[in-house]
């Protein structure tokens, strides 16, 4: 994975309590569409329509496309975690990891949460036995790290899965995913209009309260309205949808945060351009879709 010249000093500065400048003036500001949101906008808009027509047409065209692009993300989201984890001298092993990446999911779906469950703790135990076998330095740490790219990642997407198990799957995927975009952009525009009061400026100098108001309307009236338009379900299922979704998209947010800052990284990995790496835009959609699976399962029927 390659990185930007500047960050081995960032990593450095970080363990030494130090806060590296950055670089600022009319030159760069004027090649940064938003310089106040941190990213290139018209990149992160136009990469981001295109990977919304992947997901939407495999949802659409056949449920088990869509579980085999599901199976993709979880894969490479692990391998980017491990990579990732190595920036903190942290080596979990890759082969079981990565197998647990497509196998969770993959259980989820055909078998439901039990399945997922029971996958989950196996794949756990498996990576345990997997690095006790090595070399004693460094194993609590690295089984601690392989458990918590299993847990974080295919897990999680397990929870995608058992969404899409259901007959109108594809709908309630729809669901889910509006109402984590609806966070994304209200805090996102709230933000960078009117942010000034930081909610964590030691983990996301970026994210403010402001702009947490903004994410919870956007999440409140998206969640109403895609619920009662796309799942004929009642308004106030999707407004408790859209209130419990962001506060799990910020705690989402707010953690990778923390995991990229305690690692010394700026972005996952630089696979999508304006936006960094897979798990720089699955970070709120992973902690949002069991929120998704335990409101919508039992509120809403299927149709």
């Amino acid at each position: 994975m390659s990185e930007p010249s500047s960050w081995p000093h960032s990593r450095r500065a970080a363990r030494e309590g130090r806060t590296e400048p950055t670089p600022t003036g009319g030159a760069a500001e004027a090649h940064n569409p938003t310089p106040r949101a941190g990213r290139n906008l018209y990149a992160a808009i136009g990469v981001g329509v295109l990977l919304g027509l992947i997901v939407i047409l495999s949802l659409f065209l056949q449920k088990e496309i869509f579980v085999g692009v599901a199976m993709a993300a979880s894969v490479i989201g692990c391998i980017e975690m491990l990579r990732a984890m190595a920036h903190g001298d942290l080596h979990p092993p890759a082969i079981p990891t990565l197998v647990a990446a497509a196998a969770v999911p993959f259980a989820a779906y055909l078998w439901g949460a039990t399945a997922l469950a029971f996958a989950a703790v196996v794949a756990v135990l498996v990576i345990c036995v997997w690095r006790a076998v090595g070399h004693a330095e460094g194993m609590p740490r690295d089984i601690a790290g392989g458990a918590l790219v299993t847990l974080y990642v295919p897990a999680l997407v397990g929870f995608a899965m058992l969404l899409l198990a259901a007959d109108d799957g594809p709908q309630r995927i729809v669901v889910f995913i509006l109402v984590t975009i609806c966070s994304d952009i209200g805090g996102y525009i709230v933000g960078v209009i009117a942010g000034k009061h930081p909610m964590a400026p030691s983990v996301s100098p970026k994210k403010s309260w402001e702009g947490f108001a903004g994410s919870t309307t956007a999440c409140i009236v998206g969640g109403s309205l895609s619920v009662v338009l796309v799942l004929d379900g009642r308004w106030w299922v999707g407004a408790l949808l859209g209130a419990l979704a962001v506060v799990a998209a910020t705690v989402g947010d707010l953690c990778e945060s923390m995991i990229k800052r305690d690692l010394g990284i700026k972005d996952m990995s630089n696979l999508i351009p304006g936006h960094g790496g897979l798990m720089d835009r699955l970070d709120s959609l992973l902690v949002v879709v069991p929120v998704a699976w335990a409101v919508l399962t039992p509120l809403v029927a299927v149709h």
